[in-house]
């Protein structure tokens, strides 16, 4: 376990490395010239050459490829992310003010995912075959196919315009997170569904659970104490996954409902060409991922040493 820890936390640094790699190559190979992007945003419109010049080097531009992406990488150690085009405000401080709202969103949209999802697939392998099973089963068939963006519209048209229930828009208690969660998740707690579901059977099929059954054990203690917690892996990995998406997928979502999160001004930033957020988006989103992954695979050998990934034995 130990050795496959340390493995884990290796690849964790690699992947990271790479992350910081693509990040930079987003703004280098960007359109437009980011000296003079930067002066126009400022409010000089016309720079002249000389401007531009001196610009280049107040940024580092001026120097070898190899030497601005170090320079960024040690402002990055340092969390400096540097200043955005848009309102020359630095990006680290942008930060700050957006990322609580994209993880209070996430954490809404995890936790119901865990409790809808999980719950219905135990629901849904207890009475396998039965009506509630089918019932379950088409309603995830229809959440399956319903696009988040199109979700969080009708949301807005049913439960705000309609029924006047929820806010349509704007960053405040939980009624403003109950609508953007929802549409963020239900494709994810259909698919968590579906996944208990199918571990459990698994599980019941296998001769620990038919040896326990037979011995009359209660079905609080087969099901909860035994079969739960053999299932729930391949879950969390589900989870976690979740979350990077979250963090990825989270723009569109925001934006629909006016949300001040570090996803709606990505889309933002496209338009406003403020290539340095988008780098700082790039490379944020994809730490927590890969952090959070990492966390996941680590908590899963913990849980079940018994796991082998690729030829190492975890035993």
């Amino acid at each position: 376990m130990k050795k496959y820890i340390i493995e884990r936390i290796k690849s964790l640094f690699i992947v990271l490395a790479g992350i910081t790699i693509i990040a930079f190559l987003l703004g280098l190979i960007s359109p437009g010239d980011p000296a003079e992007l930067s002066l126009s945003r400022s409010g000089n419109f016309n720079p002249t050459p000389e401007q531009i010049e001196e610009r280049r080097e107040d940024l580092g531009l001026n120097k070898p490829v190899y030497l601005q992406y170090l320079n960024w990488v040690k402002g990055v150690i340092r969390g400096d992310l540097g200043k955005s085009y848009s309102n020359n405000e630095p990006i680290s401080e942008m930060i700050k003010r957006k990322l609580p709202v994209t993880f209070k969103l996430a954490t809404y949209s995890i936790a119901i995912t865990s409790l809808l999802g999980i719950s219905l697939g135990i629901i849904s392998a207890i009475y396998k075959d039965t009506v509630i099973d089918i019932l379950i089963k088409f309603m995830t068939n229809i959440m399956l196919s319903l696009p988040s963006f199109w979700l969080g519209l009708l949301f807005i048209l049913v439960f705000s315009e309609i029924m006047g229930l929820l806010p349509t828009s704007g960053n405040g208690g939980w009624r403003y997170m109950i609508m953007p969660a929802f549409s963020l998740s239900l494709i994810t707690i259909a698919t968590t569904t579906r996944v208990m579901r199918s571990t459990m059977i698994q599980e019941m099929g296998k001769q620990y659970y038919l040896a326990h059954k037979a011995k009359g054990i209660s079905k609080y203690t087969l099901y909860i104490r035994n079969i739960l917690p053999n299932s729930i892996l391949p879950v969390l990995t589900l989870l976690a996954n979740f979350m990077g998406s979250i963090l990825g997928g989270s723009a569109v979502i925001e934006t629909i409902f006016a949300l001040p999160g570090l996803g709606s001004y990505a889309i933002e930033s496209i338009y406003l060409k403020d290539f340095p957020y988008l780098q700082s988006y790039v490379l944020i989103t994809g730490f927590i991922f890969v952090l959070v992954t990492t966390i996941i695979d680590i908590i899963s050998i913990i849980i079940n040493p018994k796991i082998r990934i690729g030829d190492l034995s975890l035993k």
